[in-house]
């Protein structure tokens, strides 16, 4: 029929693919993947002077399950890991797997307030922590929580490191802790563990100034990271240079899970990104892929020692978080040999990616798109009606399949307003799909800034800054940065008779917001600009900022 061939292809596509979803708990896949490559370098930990076999890893991760269940934690309980990236992080994400707990991860930069909320929200009963992180003292943090009788479901504080924290367990003494009859209990709980089972909550930043506790089970992540991995081509020959941090799904499941999937090697060059440290872990380690956000590519690529390394043993890579610079994909390619390397979007909600480049894209699809849609995944592309827009046009990206979340913790509503009726999960990004299935994205729905390939909600931020006492009313918006691809501004309205100074402002922030959601550029205000209607109009406060600081919008792929 004529009509019908003439009518346009919709923004809708699926990936197909001939190998299947993995149908077993992290815990079993896990187990097999050990036995098959028992000996192969699993984990370097180059700041910890770790470097571990397969083996090796497996009888330290079967420890530490037994430990954690002669605390006497039971299936389905929450535990919290507080800490950058380390090795007891990673025996941490495969333990609680082993033992059918809940991981629960902390963003190291969370302070006070954030840390309070998030642990009473999932109702944690043990915390695994880092002593302290740059100028935070997590010890101090939790032991004043504690002291306050903030933590009522808390039960165990497990530290890192040797010294001794009174009330604090140890994690080496934990990890000591399992006997024989916590050994045959883990061996028996393993077939009753299911892979829909939840295994993991992370916190999104929430528009309503709460964080939202997404929650993903074993079938979620451990396919997310196989099928990210086979997008890369890892083998077991591969190493994974990986300075994202853990505590996100870029580390945990793209880096951790997908090496897991592929039996390849997970290299750590330091506790939280360095440039110098990256590069150097890259040379030494003959690293073949490495992973990052564009302001950690631009770093090393701007680093006055960049020229002093031999990167040519880098083939592959990811570079996702945050939209890149086309300029910085190409100087990746040319100069960190990284000739295979690949776009992918997605968001933690989806475990995390939905599409992703190919290694043999052409370099102009590249740059320019974030990809096709991976295997065993559905994509489309909707107007605010709902219906499904044409290809070429611009919609809202929607995703649905087994990457998409079983909720966020305890919050049936927020988990409705993100899910529908037919399970597609409503991004709040605004796409373009082509006609070849390749999509873009080209802004957001919602307010959100991504400064650095960390998601801020200027609402968190705002609800923060109405606390001060000063501040009658404050709006924060996205503005372009080079280094970032955006920083965080606050325009702000005092209270009659009331004076402050920006530096003030970002005083008040310090120690209570992580640092990346304080605002960089802060702009007192009589009033903001305003529809008849009386909505506030955050485009043009943002034109307004940047022809003011002469800021430059970064075109970006």
């Amino acid at each position: 029929m004529t009509n019908a061939q003439a009518a346009p292809r919709i923004s809708y596509d699926h990936g197909v693919s001939d190998r299947k979803l993995i149908g077993e708990t992290i815990g079993m896949f896990f187990d097999r993947q050990v036995e098959k490559y028992r000996d192969g370098e699993a984990l370097v930990v180059r700041h910890q002077n770790v470097r571990w076999s397969w083996g090796e890893l497996a009888r330290r991760v079967d420890d530490l399950a037994a430990g954690l269940m002669a605390l006497g934690l039971e299936r389905g309980d929450r535990v919290g890991i507080w800490s950058p990236n380390t090795s007891e992080w990673t025996l941490a994400q495969f333990a609680t797997a082993k033992a059918g707990l809940v991981l629960v991860n902390v963003n190291p930069a969370y302070r006070r307030a954030e840390l309070d909320y998030a642990m009473n929200k999932v109702e944690c009963k043990a915390l695994i922590l880092a002593p302290a992180l740059k100028t935070s003292n997590y010890l101090e943090i939790v032991e004043d929580l504690v002291r306050a009788r903030k933590l009522p479901h808390l039960k165990h504080v497990i530290r890192l490191g040797t010294e001794k924290t009174p009330g604090m367990l140890n994690f080496d003494d934990v990890a000591r802790a399992g006997g024989n009859a916590e050994k045959v209990k883990l061996a028996e709980l393993a077939p009753k563990l299911q892979f829909d089972d939840a295994i993991n909550i992370q916190f999104t930043s929430g528009t309503t100034g709460h964080p939202k506790g997404a929650t993903l089970s074993h079938h979620n992540i451990l396919n997310n990271g196989f099928f990210v991995g086979e997008g890369l081509k890892l083998t077991a020959k591969d190493r994974l240079c990986i300075p994202v941090p853990l505590y996100h799904c870029f580390g945990m499941v793209m880096g951790n899970l997908g090496c897991l999937t592929h039996g390849s090697t997970m290299v750590y060059p330091s506790d939280a990104f360095d440039p110098l440290a990256t590069l150097q872990a890259v040379s030494e380690e003959r690293c073949t892929a490495l992973y990052g956000v564009p302001t950690m590519f631009i770093a090393q690529l701007d680093h006055p020692q960049f020229e002093a390394f031999d990167l040519r043993s880098l083939r592959t890579g990811i570079m996702a978080g945050s939209p890149c610079p086309i300029e910085v994909m190409k100087r990746v390619q040319s100069k960190m040999n990284m000739h295979e390397v690949t776009i992918a979007y997605g968001m933690t909600e989806t475990s995390p990616v939905s599409t992703q480049c190919a290694t043999d894209d052409p370099v102009e699809r590249r740059v320019s798109t974030v990809g096709q849609v991976l295997p065993h995944i559905e994509i489309k592309i909707i107007d605010t009606n709902g219906l499904t827009v044409p290809r070429g046009a611009t919609g809202e990206f929607c995703t649905r399949g087994y990457s998409v979340m079983k909720g966020y913790w305890n919050d049936p509503e927020k988990t409705r307003e993100a899910v529908d009726d037919g399970g597609w999960m409503h991004t709040g990004d605004l796409a373009i799909m082509d006609e070849q299935g390749y999509v873009n994205i080209v802004g957001r729905l919602k307010d959100l800034v991504i400064r650095g390939g960390e998601n801020v909600y200027p609402r968190e931020v705002e609800e923060f800054l109405y606390s001060h006492p000063k501040i009658q009313d404050v709006q924060v918006i996205g503005v372009p940065d080079q280094n970032y691809g955006e920083e965080i501004c606050a325009w702000i309205k005092l209270r009659e008779g009331q004076s402050a100074t920006a530096d003030e402002i970002r005083e008040f922030c310090k120690g209570q917001i992580a640092h990346y959601k304080i605002p960089r550029y802060i702009e007192f205000v009589a009033e903001f600009p305003m529809t008849i209607t009386g909505k506030i109009q955050k485009f043009v406060m943002r034109e307004q900022t940047i022809g003011k600081l002469g800021l430059k919008a970064q075109k970006t792929a």
